[in-house]
């Protein structure tokens, strides 16, 4: 958004990960100017109409954020282009966000329903109603971009409501967004200006601590300055309906996004159920849940949770293979499982699956177990968390 704006865009708080860094080597090889003082990222926007045919394909590395947003960014400029990405995000699916794209009048080609995917430039959008047939963030900000360059309104309909960070943010840009009953709409060829934000920290990240600090009796933690977006912390209220001592101090609200801090104590948990309605909250969060159920007295059961299976790696089958291999008692679901808690659990060989979330929530696992788990592909939680090792190892000295 900042690259398509008017003027300057100044970013604090902004994150190490390896995830971020692509969309800003996207831009940048689009033709935008940016610059990174430690934590700060102040981008030179081009306006809806300045961004330059790139020189070569567009690498989103791991990221599917980047990759589907690209796709809605891309979608109505007038130079074609084409986006790459790993080989774990080129067997993600991509139709997704080709089909309402296409829609609007645009020409996406994707690879076997993946990346790469070949856009074809220099054709007018026009604006759709569309809904989402799965709840879907990086869909609906890939429509809304795209929307922003095309005729007439563009609604995006969620049947669930999914994060809703780009509503958010288009408000602070100037941009004005219509919102009624699951419904987001935005008009064409509307100006962003440039703005200032400050991101605080990312719930998903400190969601690994959260959890760990719940179920391990004993522990104490504070998590400060953590984003608190109810969009995007379902994962709080699950672990208080499994008995958590979970304590939130609202400190900000700037810019739209609630921020403050989060207070652990840890307890004995009690299973409870997942509903598919609480998950596009939780999305992110459900490896580690997965986790603290393992140690919680009873069963978890987990529903309506397909759309992990088509993640950085099928982080269902990934959890169930997991905790089997720790001696856990898993019943598998045909879109979610049943945990039955209580159990006590063995260290072992785990694998990820080249997985960030899945690297984080096994080392979450090993702290509850006497002796040591072994697991592969660690450098992989550079992609959200480059600081993850070094937190963990001041926590539990």
């Amino acid at each position: 958004m900042s690259a398509i704006a008017d003027g300057s865009t100044k970013i604090s708080g902004f994150p190490p990960g390896r995830d971020c860094a692509r969309s800003v080597a996207l831009v940048q090889a689009l033709g935008v100017e940016s610059d990174r003082d430690g934590d700060v990222l102040t981008v030179e926007g081009v306006g809806l109409e300045g961004l330059k045919e790139p020189a070569t394909s567009l690498d989103a590395g791991n990221s599917g954020s980047t990759a589907r947003m690209a796709c809605g960014l891309l979608a109505p400029q007038a130079f074609d282009c084409r986006i790459t990405g790993d080989a774990s995000l080129s067997q993600r699916p991509f139709e997704r966000v080709v089909r309402p794209l296409t829609r609007m009048g645009a020409s996406l080609r994707t690879t076997e329903g993946g990346l790469p995917v070949t856009i074809e430039g220099r054709r007018p959008l026009h604006g759709i109603d569309y809904s989402l047939p799965v709840p879907s963030a990086q869909v609906k900000t890939a429509v809304l971009l795209a929307g922003l360059r095309a005729d007439g309104a563009t609604t995006v309909r969620e049947r669930l409501h999914s994060r809703n960070h780009t509503e958010i943010a288009l408000r602070e840009f100037g941009v004005e967004i219509l919102e009624s009953n699951g419904a987001v709409r935005v008009t064409g060829h509307e100006t962003l200006q440039g703005a200032r934000f400050d991101v605080p920290g990312d719930f998903s990240s400190a969601a690994f601590f959260i959890t760990a600090a719940a179920f391990l009796p004993g522990s104490e933690l504070v998590v400060e300055h953590v984003g608190l977006n109810p969009t995007r912390t379902g994962l709080l209220n699950v672990l208080r309906d499994m008995g958590a001592d979970i304590r939130v101090e609202i400190e900000s609200e700037g810019k739209g996004e609630a921020a403050g801090n989060v207070r652990v104590r840890g307890r004995e948990l009690h299973g409870t159920v997942v509903t598919a309605e609480q998950l596009p909250a939780m999305i992110d969060e459900i490896p580690v849940l997965a986790v603290a159920a393992a140690f919680a007295d009873g069963a978890t059961r987990v529903e309506g949770a397909a759309e992990l299976r088509v993640k950085e790696s099928d982080r269902l089958a990934a959890i169930v293979e997991g905790l089997r291999a720790l001696g856990a008692d898993v019943e598998t679901l045909p879109s979610g499982f049943v945990i039955h808690g209580g159990r006590v659990l063995e260290p072992s060989s785990l694998r990820t699956f080249g997985d960030h979330r899945m690297v984080m929530a096994w080392a979450v696992a090993s702290l509850g177990m006497d002796g040591d788990c072994t697991m592969d592909h660690l450098d992989q939680v550079k992609i959200s968390y480059p600081g993850f090792w070094e937190i963990l190892d001041q926590l539990v000295r």
